[in-house]
């Protein structure tokens, strides 16, 4: 079990740890020279049956609260120590406040400096510390005095952590050594002989010697060379442990306190998480929306921006959905606790726990998004999943994200996936997104109504490209899943694809009558040009019986049914030659420097003349394919998604 002391500067933290293991947590010249704990200090004591209780001291001085927040992370049972003669102070009260942000409500309450103050004196402070306590999440804890000058309660206050130790061990869950091994590094050091050395307690997980872990944010690949648990060598360690490692492959430099030591699976540096804020009532004012703060997560300290999911300002005493913006990227996962400090980091604003860690940027400010968040903010996964599938996103659920942020290993997520009834779809780049039962079917079913009555009000068009379909139909799914879920169809047969064109498989677009006619006898004409049509006023010329206005009805039918292209006012281009010229001068510009199409090297590597090159890049502008900047045209799309292969 991990104990962590709280409570006021100078109230005899550090010594009583003394008391309880024999141990002086502070061991920096400065601490020793002023009397004072600045940094974090470890300590601990060997229990009868062979465990050990792990004792982190922390800073009680206001300014060094955020060295305080850093030693919270993994604390298992709370040691609030209050001295008798000064009673609760304000360091107690903002310790209090954040233990209770922290959601940490096992502990107890040591009435240190007994042996100074008379009994009368005693028990106010006990009357004191009770009113305090009251409606925070200690309260009903045990309120124990003690001495660390004579000894008094220390045996009785020793007792006490046994019981809670042995208490923890059957209350803590094991699931957190199921998932993926995670430690907050509040500590980096190196030793003569040994290396870089990195201390925090583990969060999740279990470690042994010669795994290979991530330093992330960084991103840095470690080894782990050995493994100190509880100030013990061992050959593996594992969450709820306070551990020191000894790591391969990095600097002691190169690690910052706050980093996260993990395995790969868990890299997963955030600029932003959404999540749920709690402002202390203690609070003057409103917290507004854009307010600067101190984010206090994990051993991480870190500047950010409050950012309001609902209303334009939070009262004291209430909580609120937010997204907060990080000033540079961090680890964090679902559940994770967290403080808010102001911008000057002298008091403690409120806090919470990550809901979602890999939120959007965009629509945040939404109904939609509340709802969507009220759904992951669940105990488990299994019903954090159900609840975000019943809601139906038309995004879907990023598989992989979700698996991140919950810490699910391999097995975890074969469970998950069998728990809870879904649909898996994998997009273009191996994404994997997760839909409701039926969710896909009824966008299928929109596609395929939209497409019938199209093809009543044009029965002579072949059918609508992806892009046409995505702006037409209102019941659809984002971007990332249309063109997968067209693939599909096509390949079920509830489509069919005709170049760029997807149309119901029983339609039918061929020219009939006097067009199917006149086109056969016009199109020898472009097919012997190909790549080099001639000119329309050229085709008149060449055949004085035919009529202006009745070949240019037929070219717009054409048109529509997606066997032509109009290319200035003089060239119609079949739209297998339209691709041809497309490919090439989509070629030119991915081997140019810049990206970038050059008219006059599309004519010379193509033949075109310039009369048809100028018109060719201005129509692949006009439909999108292309598109002019301050450098150049460059290609927005690959042809072969617009015309078809």
């Amino acid at each position: 079990m991990i104990i962590g002391t709280a409570g006021h500067i100078d109230h005899g933290k550090t010594s009583l740890v003394k008391a309880l293991t024999g141990m002086d947590a502070d061991r920096l010249k400065e601490e020793k020279e002023r009397g004072i704990t600045v940094d974090l200090g470890f300590a601990y004591q060997a229990l009868p049956d062979g465990e050990v209780l792990g004792f982190v001291d922390v800073p009680g001085h206001e300014k060094l609260v955020r060295n305080m927040l850093a030693g919270a992370t993994g604390i298992d049972h709370v040691m609030l120590v209050v001295a008798a003669d000064d009673g609760p102070m304000p360091q107690t009260r903002e310790h209090l406040s954040i233990l209770h942000l922290l959601g940490l409500g096992r502990g107890v309450v040591a009435l240190t400096k007994c042996d100074l103050v008379s009994g009368e004196r005693l028990l106010q402070a006990e009357a004191e510390i009770h009113a305090l306590l009251q409606g925070s999440v200690l309260q009903g804890a045990a309120v124990l005095p003690v001495s660390c000058v004579n000894g008094q309660g220390i045996d009785a206050l020793a007792e006490h952590l046994a019981i809670a130790a042995k208490d923890a061990r059957a209350a803590v869950p094991t699931t957190r050594q199921q998932g993926h091994f995670r430690l907050a590094v509040d500590r980096s050091f190196t030793l003569a002989g040994i290396g870089t050395v990195v201390t925090g307690t583990a969060a999740s997980g279990r470690v042994a010697v010669g795994d290979k872990l991530m330093l992330s944010p960084a991103g840095t690949e470690v080894r782990v060379r050995g493994i100190h648990a509880h100030n013990h060598p061992v050959d593996s360690g594992h969450a709820g442990q306070r551990l020191a490692l000894n790591l391969a492959g990095v600097d002691k430099n190169d690690v910052r306190r706050g980093d996260w030591l993990l395995t790969e699976a868990l890299h997963a540096p955030t600029r932003r998480f959404d999540a749920q804020v709690h402002l202390l009532a203690s609070e003057a004012k409103p917290l507004a929306h854009w307010t600067p703060v101190h984010l206090h997560l994990g051993a991480e300290d870190v500047g950010a921006r409050v950012v309001l999911l609902e209303g334009q300002a939070l009262a004291p005493g209430g909580s609120a959905w937010v997204q907060l913006e990080l000033d540079r990227a961090i680890g964090a996962l679902h559940g994770d606790r967290f403080i808010l400090r102001d911008q000057s980091a002298l008091r403690t604003l409120g806090g919470g726990s990550v809901v979602d860690a890999f939120p959007p940027v965009t629509r945040r400010r939404r109904s939609q998004r509340v709802a969507a968040l009220a759904a992951m903010d669940q105990a488990t996964a299994q019903q954090a999943l159900s609840a975000a599938l019943a809601l139906e996103p038309a995004s879907g659920i990023d598989a992989r994200d979700f698996v991140t942020q919950w810490n699910l290993n391999d097995a975890d997520r074969q469970q998950l996936w069998a728990a809870v009834p879904h649909r898996s779809i994998v997009v273009d780049g191996g994404q994997g997104l997760l839909f409701a039962p039926g969710q896909i079917e009824r966008y299928a079913a929109a596609l395929v109504g939209h497409l019938t009555a199209f093809h009543r009000k044009q029965p002579d068009s072949p059918g609508l490209s992806q892009e046409q379909l995505q702006r037409a139909v209102r019941d659809k799914p984002v971007g990332a899943l249309f063109a997968p879920l067209l693939r599909q169809l096509v390949k079920d047969g509830a489509l069919k694809r005709t170049g760029a064109h997807h149309a119901l498989p029983g339609h039918d677009a061929s020219l009939q009558g006097a067009d199917k006619q006149l086109w056969e006898r016009l199109k020898p004409w472009l097919d012997e040009g190909g790549i080099h049509p001639p000119r329309f006023t050229d085709m008149l010329l060449r055949d004085r019986s035919l009529r202006k206005d009745q070949v240019l009805r037929l070219m717009q039918r054409l048109q529509r049914m997606g066997a032509i292209h109009p290319v200035g006012a003089e060239y119609f281009i079949q739209t297998p030659h339209l691709l041809d010229l497309a490919t090439r001068a989509y070629a030119l510009a991915e081997a140019d420097p810049n990206k970038r199409l050059n008219v006059k090297e599309l004519r010379e590597a193509t033949g075109v003349s310039r009369h048809l090159s100028v018109p060719l890049v201005e129509y692949f502008d006009e439909i999108g394919l292309t598109k002019r900047d301050e450098v150049g045209r460059h290609f927005r799309r690959d042809p072969r998604k617009v015309f078809g292969d």
